[in-house]
């Protein structure tokens, strides 16, 4: 009953382990789309997430007869640390099944908190199945991690913490949802207290089953989910979190991993805190609902729930954070394959801040170029690609295209027949507007690029690598370009891996 849930909530057994996280600020972030975003910091609890609210509160009810004989979950991570940590505070052996998707930091953590992990299957469901069947083989008691009265009313505590750090008018409290547990026990709390305040839920768009089951009337299983966000990659809802979501979250929302990308890299830039895929799940939903909706001036709250990343998936967030926030469209462009056609294209670039080039001779007609460049606004996109039309370059917008960002932008290149007298270097230019241009400047119009690639890795200078094409009698004039060009350089005509691969 909802009072129940109230008295529940309430009285929950969840400070023994748990802190009451802040709510900030995000000031950077707040500015920079026109409404207030605070965020409750459930990154900074012991085990870097809210589940341990729900875990303990569930654990701490349970029986002296129960603890003796022990507990068993199955979790994708932060649930997991959860348990192990309520085990070792109440003194009882954990057994944890998690799918073997799951990163190893989590691992770890369990572990070290003195769990028993078993890794079964490639989702929460398949563990899940597993962790039944030790269940009852065993004889453990089961602590799931979201399907639970007493663990969704570990988890309400979250919005017990934010109406009491917040007073003032709050439009809408966004949370993610894998299972379900957290956004029910917030909206259990938060709606008969302050009904006013919008509940919006957060779910990938390739890992949505909650918002399937709400638009079915029925819980629906999904076959396969998404797996970036594996905190909150759930195939089958809870019953008794889709009951209470249905009842009292008022709408929802999807993104897609650019999209929570972006949102690491916000909560980085304003908190210095790094977040993983679910932990960002609901402020990129937030940012994506107030865009659609159109508002401004309004005050929002994002759970980031959890902060357990894998450090190796830090280069990934990094590559398409820029695309999920709109700020890098990437492109291929055509240009006759001619002398002074590269430099012309150079040209058509201006002073925009350039991501990437990446460009290797392979036709005798046409040249293809793989360009990312800075933008301010996703319409940016669409003016650039134009502009390059009229300057006579064919341009194909590949911002959008899964593949080109995943992979075809690492793939750009391989030998060429064309590519005679080539010789290849490696150069460094400081990171400002105009060094490229310098460099095709002071270089013999007689020379054909012959491939080029520049990344943009966030230092002072650049690194680039340039294959250049100098007739044999030119090797000396060549030479003295080099040395008056004032950048460092380094021979790899020589490089085992040029000979193998270009």
């Amino acid at each position: 009953m909802p009072t129940d849930y109230l008295k529940r909530i309430l009285t929950s057994k969840v400070y023994d382990v748990a802190v009451e996280s802040p709510l900030e600020l995000a000031p950077g972030l707040s500015a920079r789309i026109g409404n207030k975003v605070y965020l409750k910091r459930e990154d900074t609890q012991t085990v870097f997430s809210f589940k341990l609210r729900g875990a303990y509160n569930k654990m701490a009810h349970l029986s002296a007869a129960e603890l003796k004989l022990g507990v068993i979950a199955a979790s994708a991570g932060n649930h997991a640390q959860g348990v192990a940590l309520s085990a070792r505070r109440l003194g009882c052996r954990a057994v944890i099944v998690m799918p073997v998707t799951t990163p190893q930091v989590k691992i770890d953590a369990v572990r070290g908190f003195g769990g028993e992990v078993i890794l079964v299957g490639d989702s929460f469901s398949d563990a899940y199945q597993h962790a039944k069947t030790i269940e009852k083989k065993e004889k453990l008691t089961f602590v799931h991690p979201f399907d639970d009265p007493d663990v969704i009313a570990g988890q309400g505590t979250v919005g017990m913490e934010i109406l009491r750090q917040h007073s003032g008018p709050i439009d809408a409290i966004f949370v993610a949802i894998g299972g379900g547990g957290l956004i029910s026990g917030v909206a259990a709390y938060v709606k008969q207290l302050r009904p006013e305040i919008q509940i919006i839920g957060v779910q990938t768009s390739d890992s949505d089953a909650m918002i399937r089951s709400v638009k079915a009337g029925r819980r629906v299983e999904m076959t396969d989910v998404g797996l970036f966000s594996d905190g909150t990659a759930v195939k089958l809802v809870g019953a008794e979190t889709f009951r209470l979501t249905r009842k009292y979250v008022d709408d929802f929302i999807t993104v897609d991993t650019d999209a929570i990308c972006a949102s690491i890299k916000d909560v980085f830039q304003d908190t210095r805190s790094v977040l993983e895929p679910a932990g960002a799940l609901a402020l990129a939903g937030a940012k994506r609902y107030a865009a659609l909706n159109k508002w401004k001036n309004k005050t929002m709250v994002a759970i980031t729930s959890g902060a357990n990343m894998n450090f190796d998936r830090l280069r990934f967030v990094a590559e398409r954070a820029e695309v999920g926030e709109s700020r890098e469209a990437i492109f291929a462009i055509t240009l006759p394959e001619k002398r002074g056609s590269f430099r012309s294209l150079c040209e058509a670039l201006g002073n925009r801040s350039v991501t990437e080039f990446n460009y290797r001779i392979s036709g005798s007609d046409k040249a293809h170029v793989f360009v990312g460049l800075q933008i301010s606004s996703s319409q940016e996109a669409d003016r650039i690609a134009g502009h390059f039309r009229k300057k006579g370059f064919p341009t194909l917008d590949l911002t959008q295209d899964e593949m080109a960002k995943t992979h075809l932008r690492y793939m750009v290149g391989g030998r060429s027949a064309l590519a005679s007298n080539e010789v290849l270097h490696r150069f460094e230019f400081p990171e400002r507007p105009g060094a490229l241009m310098r460099f095709l400047n002071a270089m013999n119009p007689d020379w054909n690029i012959s491939l080029f690639h520049y990344r943009n890795q966030g230092d002072d200078y650049g690194r680039i690598l340039v294959g250049i094409q100098v007739p044999p009698a030119d090797k000396r004039p060549f030479k003295d370009f080099l040395e008056t060009l004032g950048y460092p350089y380094w021979n790899e005509t020589e490089n085992p891996a040029y000979q193998l691969f270009l």
